[in-house]
C-alpha cells in the first residue's frame, strides 16, 4: 500500500438486518444478552471484511456496537436520566426526545474500550475509533444541572479524554471526535468549542481527527440545507481556528456539497479527510466520480495530507449501497494514486 491517499470512512456503516432494523437512526437491537454481544462482534467482523475488500486503508468498526453515535456513549455515564426525557431542538433542525442531565456527569467504567480492543484484534489494518465531541454531546441532551452549555462541555471533555486515552492504549491508530454541532454554533466554537475539543484530545499518542458536517441524509437535514443558499461558506469562520488548533486531522464533505472546495486551503498544515462519497443518496459513485473530487482537492491540500473519505456516516443506507460506495472510494483513490 502506498502511503499516499490512504482511504478511510467517516463513521457508521449500516447494520445487518438480524442485528437492528435497517435504515433507522436509534434502531433498537433485535438480539439480547449473550446473543447481542456475539452479534455485535460478528457485525464488526463483517464491517471490516467489507472495508478491506473495498481497499479501505484505515478501517473502523462501522459503529456496529452502538445504537447512536452520541447517546450510546452518554448512556454509560452517571448524572444522566434516560427515563424522564425532554424534547429539544437538535442543532436547530429537528425535535428529539433526549435524556436529561440531573447531576454531575461522570464515567464509572470504560465505555467503548472493550469494543476498541476487539476491533484492534480483528484486523491487521490501521484502525480508527470514533467518539462524540463535547459540543455535540451537549447538543443532544437537556441540561437541568449545569445550566451552562460551556460547563457541561468541559465536564464531557474530561470524560472523553479518559476514554480516548484508554482506547488509544489498545493500539488504535487514529481517534476521531464527531462535532457536527461545529457547523451551527459558530460563536460557541470560537469561544470554547475548540478548546473543549482540545481538552478531550489532550495527551493522546495517536493522530486526532475531528469530523464536522452538514449531517446525515435525513429529511430534516436535507430541508435545512435547502435554506443555506447556493454556496455553503460556513466553514470559512471555523477552518482558520481549527488550523491553529492542536487537532491534527479534519474530516468534511466535498462530494455533491456546496462547500467551495478552496475553503479546505484554510486548513493549512492539517490532514484533510476529503468526503468523496455522498451519503445522502442511493446513487453509487463511479471510481471516476471519486477521482474527480480528489483531483480537485489536491489543488488546495498536498497529496500527502489528503485522505479520501466518505462525507458522513452511512447508517441510513442499505448494506448493498454502502458496500458499492466503499468499493467506489477505494477504486477512485487507486486511480489518483496511480496518476501521482
Amino acid at each position: 500500500m502506498s502511503n499516499l491517499l490512504q482511504t478511510t470512512i467517516a463513521g457508521s456503516l449500516p447494520k445487518p438486518a438480524w442485528l437492528a432494523p435497517p435504515g433507522q437512526l436509534w434502531a433498537p437491537w433485535l438480539l439480547q444478552d449473550q446473543a447481542l454481544a456475539e452479534g455485535k462482534r460478528d457485525a464488526v467482523r463483517l464491517a471490516l471484511l467489507d472495508q478491506e475488500r473495498a481497499g479501505i486503508d484505515i478501517v473502523s468498526d462501522g459503529e456496529q456496537t452502538r445504537r447512536h453515535f452520541v447517546t450510546t456513549f452518554i448512556e454509560s455515564l452517571d448524572g444522566v436520566d434516560f427515563e424522564h426525557r425532554k424534547t429539544v431542538r437538535i442543532r436547530n433542525r429537528y425535535d428529539a426526545d433526549v435524556p436529561v442531565v440531573v447531576g454531575p456527569v461522570a464515567r464509572r467504567q470504560p465505555v467503548f474500550v472493550g469494543d476498541a480492543r476487539f476491533l484492534r484484534s480483528a484486523t491487521g489494518s490501521k484502525t480508527k475509533y470514533t467518539l462524540p465531541g463535547p459540543m455535540t454531546m451537549v447538543d443532544t441532551l437537556f441540561d437541568a444541572h449545569y445550566r451552562s452549555r460551556e460547563k457541561l462541555a468541559w465536564a464531557f471533555a474530561e470524560i472523553l479524554n479518559e476514554e480516548a486515552r484508554a482506547i488509544a492504549a489498545t493500539g488504535i491508530d487514529v481517534i476521531q471526535f464527531d462535532e457536527p454541532a461545529f457547523n451551527v454554533y459558530f460563536d460557541e466554537v470560537r469561544d470554547w468549542g475548540i478548546a473543549a475539543l482540545e481538552r478531550a484530545a489532550e495527551g493522546l499518542p495517536c493522530p486526532v481527527a475531528v469530523h464536522i458536517c452538514y449531517g446525515y441524509g435525513i429529511k430534516a437535514n436535507i430541508d435545512w440545507k435547502k435554506t443555506l443558499g447556493g454556496e455553503w461558506r460556513q466553514y470559512e469562520g471555523i477552518f482558520p481556528l481549527l488550523a491553529r488548533s492542536r487537532i491534527s486531522q479534519v474530516s468534511l464533505e466535498c462530494a455533491n456539497s456546496r462547500v467551495p472546495l478552496e475553503l479546505i486551503g484554510l486548513l493549512e498544515g492539517k490532514d484533510v479527510l476529503v468526503g468523496a462519497i455522498d451519503v445522502a443518496t442511493d446513487r453509487v459513485e463511479t471510481a471516476e466520480d471519486v477521482a474527480a473530487v480528489l483531483r480537485a482537492a489536491i489543488r488546495y491540500v498536498p497529496a500527502g495530507k489528503l485522505y479520501p473519505c466518505t462525507n458522513c456516516g452511512m447508517v441510513p443506507l442499505s448494506r448493498e449501497v454502502a458496500r458499492a460506495k466503499l468499493a467506489a472510494l477505494g477504486a477512485g483513490a487507486r486511480l489518483v494514486r496511480a496518476e501521482l
